[in-house]
């Protein structure tokens, strides 16, 4: 889907925004990851939305993202708001560092960067944190008691590698800044209740 189903779209010969991920990238780095950053991805997915982008080519705007979350579907907030009112404590990784997106700051930038020239921007969240500042973020701005216990990503053990840095930042002029990631949680939660 990443590549085949974005080569189809480009046939279309219509203006295509692609969109794609921190992944491309294999988080080694400890600081901010922008566009002339050669990527490097570790995983097959990673590998694939960096497949994609070639895909998309030079006439798409080409966004990396990170760490997206919204009121719908399936995502970090919404599976800590339904463990978190289940449980008194949750174990979440401590030691890959991120910038939480929210999907409606994504939106409103996207909206200012089909305006801008097309090509790779990197569009996420001000500020960063680790996932398990994340879920304290969560559980303290939703009014839940669950403590986090901080875990090691061994300790996780996910088939596949997740970048341990992957906060993204543009070099580009005139890019869309979004908010910071704990002004799109809370805006997350307005939307939810």
């Amino acid at each position: 889907m990443n590549v085949g189903g974005t080569q189809h779209a480009r046939e279309l010969g219509a203006p295509l925004v692609y969109f794609s991920s921190d992944y491309v990238f294999d988080g080694t780095k400890r600081t901010p990851y922008v566009e002339s950053d050669a990527p490097s991805p570790q995983s097959v997915y990673g590998r694939t939305k960096l497949n994609g982008e070639a895909a998309a080519g030079e006439d798409a705007w080409i966004v990396r993202t990170s760490w997206l979350f919204g009121w719908k579907g399936n995502n970090f907030v919404r599976t800590m708001l339904r463990l978190g009112a289940e449980r008194n404590e949750v174990a979440v990784v401590d030691d890959q560092r991120g910038s939480p997106t929210f999907v409606g700051h994504l939106a409103d930038a996207v909206r200012e960067l089909v305006e801008l020239p097309r090509g790779l921007w990197h569009l996420a969240a001000a500020g960063d944190c680790t996932w398990a500042d994340f879920a304290e973020a969560i559980f303290e701005d939703a009014g839940l008691d669950c403590r986090v216990r901080r875990i090691t990503s061994a300790e996780l053990d996910r088939p596949a590698p997740r970048p341990a840095y992957s906060v993204l930042r543009s070099e580009r002029a005139n890019a869309p800044e979004l908010p910071e990631w704990r002004d799109g949680l809370r805006a997350c939660l307005d939307r939810l209740q």
